[in-house]
């Protein structure tokens, strides 16, 4: 009889033993979640659902970051930092009250101006050249414009990657 309550009281606490161990608690998330938002759960601007419990996410040893993801930031980017790391997204039901600039679609900044003197660099693995051209269009931080070298009649297309500097990538 004793064998038999034992062997209960294993298979009644082996479900708690596993969540308990060394992962990030999920209800952690999901508060660390709605105080990023401001909204909780369920409500406009809150995450549509509480994470998974089923996940068994590494212990995290330094404070999750959270971030806005998505085009229309639908989502919350969390990650641990710490050890091997992890990620996890966490869609956001539309209509915060709390940052609404986060759902709104929102022109980008224009850093470059049509013709603007601006450094053209080409990189890849282990090097990197780099030349003066005058920028043939209007761009914003990460967005392809035209671009013509100086002393060269061919035009090319280069990332802004800063009001001075766009870069055309190699592998």
């Amino acid at each position: 009889m004793q064998r038999l309550i034992f062997a209960t009281a294993l298979v009644i606490a082996a479900p708690a033993a596993a969540q308990s161990g060394p992962f990030t608690d999920p209800a952690a998330i999901d508060a660390q979640v709605a105080a990023f938002t401001g909204a909780a759960i369920g409500t406009p601007g809150g995450a549509r659902h509480q994470v998974d419990r089923r996940l068994r996410l590494a212990e995290c040893l330094q404070p999750l970051a959270l971030a806005w993801h998505g085009r229309g930031a639908d989502m919350v980017r969390v990650e641990c930092p710490s050890g091997a790391g992890w990620r996890v997204f966490v869609p956001v039901n539309r209509g915060s009250t709390t940052a609404p600039a986060a759902f709104e679609q929102v022109e980008p900044q224009i850093v470059v101006e049509r013709g603007q003197v601006m450094t053209v660099t080409v990189e890849g693995r282990g090097f990197a050249v780099s030349q003066q051209g005058e920028a043939l269009e209007d761009g914003a931080i990460g967005s392809w414009i035209r671009i013509r070298p100086e002393g060269n009649r061919e035009v090319i297309r280069a990332q802004v990657r800063t009001p001075q500097r766009a870069v055309i990538p190699l592998g």
